[in-house]
């Protein structure tokens, strides 16, 4: 197997990038980058930390986001399954990644910027939901914003097909990671009820 170990073999086997894909990139929320991160519900989060990299699926059922200034960006932790990959990582290391996806948009919005974890009770009363609070939100200096090329969701036809027929229940998987004692068809069967309990 031959690596690449530099990045001027790395220049050499790809060139300069377009024009476009510089210039495209912002410190800070313009209105159009406004526009289109408000309009998302989802976004993945990736963090790094001392035991590797995390990549966090995170939606809401508005924005994922809230926009404190035109620099800083704040995301609710809701409930999870407290792990905290993503929460230990940034405590280590802020650096951080967003990906903003929309349903039916091949666009993707990238952030990449700094991050904090607070408890502030002002900062989580922002999020208050009829009466619930995330019980931490991570604060994000925004560094760059840019548009990643379409064309890998424009490939995958990410929102044109349905392929999740026959694919393996997370009950499954639990099963076969603990060779039975957790999961199966009764963990599945009791998700839906239990996630609509503590969904917040």
């Amino acid at each position: 197997m031959q690596w690449i170990e530099k990045i001027e073999e790395l220049e050499a086997v790809y060139g300069k990038p377009g024009t476009a894909s510089l210039r495209k990139v912002a410190n800070r929320l313009t209105p159009l980058y406004r526009q289109w991160i408000m309009a998302s519900r989802f976004c993945v989060l990736s963090t790094v930390g001392p035991n590797g990299t995390d990549g966090s699926p995170r939606g809401d059922d508005g924005p994922v986001v809230m926009e404190i200034n035109e620099r800083t960006l704040a995301m609710p932790d809701w409930r999870g399954n407290n792990r905290m990959d993503s929460l230990r990582n940034i405590v280590s290391d802020g650096r951080v990644s967003l990906m903003f996806m929309v349903p039916g948009s091949d666009t993707v919005v990238r952030v990449n910027g700094m991050a904090k974890v607070t408890t502030d009770e002002t900062m989580r009363a922002r999020f208050d939901d009829r009466g619930r609070l995330p019980r931490s939100v991570i604060v994000i200096a925004i560094s760059e914003i840019y548009t990643q090329c379409s064309r890998a969701p424009m490939r995958a036809g990410l929102w044109a097909r349905d392929d999740s027929e026959g694919l393996p229940t997370v009950g499954q998987i639990l099963a076969e990671q603990t060779d039975g004692e957790e999961g199966g068809e009764a963990y599945d069967a009791a998700w839906a009820q239990r996630a609509a309990k503590t969904m917040w």
